[in-house]
């Protein structure tokens, strides 16, 4: 039997976003925040937590969607999307 699956195996792909989390970490823990990768799905689906000064900021969804989300799509085949989840893995909501 012949598989021909073309999505990258979840350990590649959470490697992948974790490199380009770590090129990003700088500039955010310069603002007094942090960015701790939760989990990378199957299908290219990333959640991440804020942390510091990112918890509660105005900002943090301008970080998320400019920032995090435009790197990985372009530097993580497979990416899907990303969102930010609370400490206890429930999606942060960008209306409160």
């Amino acid at each position: 039997m012949m598989v021909n699956d073309k999505k990258p195996e979840t350990s590649e792909l959470r490697s992948k976003v974790e490199q380009v989390l770590e090129l990003m970490r700088p500039s955010i823990q310069s603002d007094g925040g942090d960015i701790e990768l939760v989990s990378v799905s199957d299908d290219g689906h990333v959640q991440i937590r804020f942390h510091g000064a990112c918890v509660g900021c105005p900002s943090s969804n301008m970080t998320l969607q400019a920032g995090i989300d435009r790197n990985l799509r372009a530097h993580v085949p497979g990416f899907q999307g990303v969102e930010a989840v609370d400490e206890f893995g429930r999606p942060i909501s960008s209306d409160s």
